[in-house]
């Protein structure tokens, strides 16, 4: 187990990619803070918690906050380091992707977008960082996409921005926080059947297009994403730092074909 003892926190981490994360860093040892919003969020957290203190016998909590805001991170980041200890590994994973398209986009659907997938790093990361410094070591890990790289749609240009935000943010926060032994890095997932893309795989037409526009030719899987977390995470990963690890299949080097989709002009009407 590379990561025996290690306390991580995990941002939205009570499902999907999140908890496909929670369970690889506690199948390696770490022990683990589930970050959650919502009633409904908090049930399937804690049954995750349940389910790994069960599984993997590391120690494991639940904890409220919205990211985005500064006063509840504070709070969520004492709670966690009470209950569990300094933190050693956090992975900035939430994030959110309402599907807009441009000349739809409200205000409060920007600042929302920009609030969770930016501002949530940088607050998060800013606070977490205080305590990693001091001991000098730390793995900041950013869940990106390959939005971060690509213009994977034209009708979602906030959240595409946002990623591209978060990427840089990740590289910027690598020089300035890499002379105490803190790695930042990101990984870049491409399309994952979450239930977060549910509504937009669910259709067959769209769901087969992806899948052929992916030179694996399959969708990724939320494990793949935590295994990327755990290399990162682990002291495999000691000289890798600013580093976007892209697990998309090879989505990202590829040239764009006229048979690739994702315009959905249909959903361009004003």
């Amino acid at each position: 187990m590379i990561l025996r003892n290690r306390v991580a926190l995990v941002t939205g981490g009570s499902r999907g990619i999140g908890a496909a994360i929670v369970e690889r860093l506690a199948e390696e040892g770490a022990h683990v803070a589930i970050n959650y919003t919502s009633p409904s969020s908090y049930e399937k957290a804690e049954k995750l918690k349940q389910e790994i203190i069960e599984n993997y016998h590391v120690r494991a909590m639940v904890v409220k906050a919205n990211v985005g805001i500064k006063q509840e991170i504070d709070q969520m980041i004492d709670e966690v380091e009470k209950t569990l200890g300094s933190i050693d590994i956090l992975v900035n994973n939430a994030g959110i992707a309402p599907f807009e398209p441009f000349m739809k986009v409200t205000e409060e659907i920007w600042d929302r977008t920009y609030q969770t997938n930016v501002k949530s790093i940088f607050l998060t990361t800013q606070r977490v960082a205080k305590k990693m410094i001091e001991k000098r070591y730390g793995k900041i890990i950013n869940i990106t996409s390959t939005a971060s790289l690509l213009v994977t749609s034209p009708v979602i240009p906030h959240y595409i921005s946002s990623k591209a935000a978060a990427s840089h943010l990740t590289k910027a926060l690598a020089i300035e926080l890499g002379k105490y032994n803190i790695n930042v890095n990101a990984v870049g997932p491409s399309t994952v059947a979450t239930d977060m893309c549910h509504d937009y795989l669910k259709d067959e037409e769209i769901l087969a297009k992806e899948i052929q526009a992916n030179p694996m030719r399959r969708l990724g899987t939320e494990k793949q994403i935590g295994d990327a977390v755990v290399f990162l995470a682990s002291e495999y990963a000691m000289q890798v730092n600013g580093h976007l690890l892209m697990v998309d299949g090879g989505l990202t080097v590829k040239a764009a074909q006229p048979e690739d989709h994702l315009e959905q002009e249909r959903n361009l009407i004003i």
